[in-house]
Formats: structure tokens, sequence, C-alpha cells
């Protein structure tokens, strides 16, 4: 379980500490915040696989921090908290938690948990980090720099371009439906999405392809959706 970077965030220092011992056997490298705005601004400048994260917590708590940072990123997300009141875990496992461990914990059952998640997180593909560039024929994506090029030369995508460009590019072959394309990217449902997305899609088009109306890489599949060429 060596190489991965895990968050814990938690106002308490004793449980930061304690934390960071148990994981650190494990060969987890572990980076602590005090509460969520100091999470967010980590996640910003630091790749982080997993966080652990208290509920209760000054100037942002979890479930607050859950959900912003469900709006970029999908890494393993436990929640902590002191309460054991069923409605805090349904929130949490709402705003996009994974799992949920109530204090008093096991130490051993928290370290269980960490290493079951980032496995499913490395099995099912979600991990960023085990192919963070891709390469469809000359068409580039490049995750850590958030970088798309064609034969070398960068593309200047908006953020939402940028979006659609990673979502298909990353499932290459795959046929996305405008409203799946919506729901993924605007994160809310594709109620009447078609004008906008196909808006989007015909700017990026101009943008990767030699001859947008006879595209190589972004295809119309007819009467179901786009999909980006293997």
């Amino acid at each position: 379980m060596s190489n991965y970077n895990v968050l814990v965030v938690d106002d308490e220092k004793e449980i930061r500490d304690a934390i960071e011992i148990y994981l650190k056997n494990e060969g987890i490298t572990v980076i602590k915040a005090n509460d969520g705005m100091e999470a967010l601004d980590i996640l910003s400048e630091q790749q982080v696989h997993l966080i652990i994260l208290d509920i209760m917590m000054p100037r942002l708590d979890g479930i607050s921090a859950t959900f912003k940072i469900r709006e970029k990123q999908n890494i393993p997300i436990i929640i902590l908290s002191a309460k054991s009141e069923d409605t805090d875990k349904i929130l949490g496992l709402q705003v996009g938690a994974d799992d949920y461990v109530t204090k008093p914990f096991n130490p051993m059952e928290l370290v269980a948990r960490v290493k079951s998640q980032l496995r499913r997180y490395v099995t099912f593909g979600t991990f960023e980090g085990i192919k963070k560039v891709i390469d469809l024929r000359g068409l580039t994506l490049d995750q850590s720099a958030k970088e798309v090029t064609v034969h070398g030369e960068q593309v200047k995508l908006t953020p939402i371009e940028y979006k659609i460009v990673k979502l298909l590019m990353t499932n290459a072959g795959r046929v996305f439906s405008i409203d799946e394309i919506y729901e993924r990217v605007w994160k809310e449902p594709g109620y009447n999405a078609e004008n906008t997305v196909a808006v989007h899609i015909r700017k990026i088009r101009e943008k990767i392809e030699i001859d947008p109306k006879n595209p190589r890489f972004l295809k119309v599949v007819w009467g179901i959706g786009y999909k980006m060429e293997k």
C-alpha cells in the first residue's frame, strides 16, 4: 500500500496524529489538515488518493467539504463523526462519501477500510494516477497538466470542453448519450440538454479535428450520442 497519499482532515490534533501513526505503518503517506478549507487548498496543490474527513469542524464542516470535493474529484472519502445518528451517516453518503466510521473507532478497522477503498479505487479504474496520459492516435490528454494536444500542439479548451473531452477519452470507444454527457459534466439532470451539448461538441471538433465535418476523433453515433474513437 505504499505510494499512496491519504489526507486526514480533523480539527483534533491527537486524532490526526493517531491516524497518521497507523497509516504510516502500512507505508501510506499522510497529509494533515485542520478543517475543510485547508483540505480544499491541499487538494488543489497535491495529489491525494483518499480522504479521511471529520464531520464537525470549524470554517467548513465535513458534509460541506465532501459536497465541494465531489464537484471536481472522484477520490474516495471516508467520513468520521463522533455522532452515531443515522442522519449524519445518510447525509454524508448522499453528498458523495464512500464510507462512514463513528468515533471512537478501532484504528485497525479504519486502516482496513482505507485499504479496501484504495483497492476499489484502483481496480475500477477511477484512479487517475494509473494512467495520467491518454493518447488516441495523436490526440493526447494529460490529466496532471489538464492539457489536450493534437500531434504535439496544445489545444485551448474551456473548462467545460475539457471535461467533455476527458470523459470521452478516459472511456474511449464507449458511447455516451447526450443526457449522460450533460449529467456527468454539468452535474445536473440533462433535461433539454441536446442543444447545449451539441454546441460544445461542435466547438471541440473545431479545435481538435483537421476537418470538423469529417471527424477522426469525436464521432457521433446517430440516435444514441457521442464517443471518442479508440
